[in-house]
């Protein structure tokens, strides 16, 4: 059985997809008794929402017709929270489609200041693939200055320390958030610089829209996923990685092809190459490709894959 506020959450996702659900009915799809289901009604009702109920062998539950449902009562962080995690779930092959509908749901229910905030986030994020794990370190007010620049063609100031360490203090144009692999990264063309540039936001600090509105300039790429991912392919990696698989070039492409490079080595074997700064990142996408594998270099990921290995084990 699911914790009471996740079937709460539940519950009211239900009944807001039929007009009329019977006790017995909905008491099933909630896996709970008949009894638990009164006290989660109970528990909706006393939260602001107009469940009304019928009684007898055909009695059920529904929504007030017409009624506006409250507030959905979270606060920035938790509003930036679920835009995220759902707009990373809409990329999961088997769930896309629920989690666009329940992103959907949330944002309506939400007040209007984080149903903005929300809006900007998901309009203004470019999908990359598959997200992998949350990058670390992220503010959420950081997420929302730079989300509602981008939509409102609005100026950002923001202090920059580049990877060696130089700290400095940038103007740029926003163009589009991007989450690709664990971290995000901002596309905007820069004013001191007069180019294009990424920005990882793990060392963005202090972002401030300036008030002062912009014209979009044209991207030199396809797309802001695109620009990221060829600026990273011309960035120096300490680790070249070479992996065999027991799996056909075809299968090995479909899975984690975005990410590496595939050669097929006969018909039932490949070899996958890249090169990464991120060795977690790397067994991470080795473990979703679902197949053997043999790892030909560095040693140092083959001891991380022996680290994860002992972790999963105790685990």
């Amino acid at each position: 059985m699911a914790n009471t506020s996740s079937r709460t959450l539940r519950l009211l996702s239900l009944l807001q997809t039929h007009r009329y659900w019977p006790g017995p009915e909905l008491a099933e799809r909630l896996e709970v008794s008949v009894r638990t289901l009164r006290r989660d009604v109970d528990r909706l009702r006393e939260l602001g929402y107009p469940v009304e109920a019928s009684r007898g062998v055909d009695g059920g539950y529904q929504l007030a017709a017409g009624a506006a449902l409250p507030p959905l009562v979270i606060d920035d962080e938790e509003a930036v929270a679920l835009a995220v995690g759902l707009q990373a779930a809409t990329q999961m092959e088997g769930i896309a489609e629920a989690s666009v509908r329940v992103l959907a749901k949330v944002a309506q229910v939400m007040p209007a200041r984080l149903r903005r905030q929300v809006d900007a986030l998901r309009s203004m994020t470019v999908p990359a693939g598959w997200g992998g794990p949350a990058a670390t370190g992220i503010d959420p007010a950081v997420l929302t200055v730079i989300a509602l620049a981008c939509r409102d063609g609005e100026r950002l100031r923001f202090s920059y320390t580049a990877a060696g360490g130089d700290r400095t203090d940038r103007q740029v144009e926003p163009h589009r958030l991007v989450r690709l692999g664990a971290r995000w990264y901002l596309v905007a063309y820069d004013l001191d610089r007069h180019d294009w540039r990424t920005f990882r936001l793990d060392r963005l600090a202090a972002p401030a829209a300036t008030g002062a509105r912009f014209r979009p300039r044209e991207l030199p790429a396809a797309d802001a996923a695109e620009f990221v991912r060829s600026g990273l392919k011309e960035m120096p990696r300490p680790y070249r990685v070479e992996v065999l698989f027991d799996a056909p070039a075809a299968t090995i492409r479909d899975r984690i092809g975005r990410w590496y490079t595939v050669e097929e080595v006969d018909a039932e074997r490949c070899r996958v190459r890249m090169t990464t700064d991120d060795l977690d990142w790397t067994a991470l996408a080795l473990g979703m490709a679902a197949a053997e594998f043999h790892v030909v270099e560095p040693p140092e990921l083959r001891a991380r894959l022996h680290t994860w290995a002992a972790r999963f084990a105790r685990a």
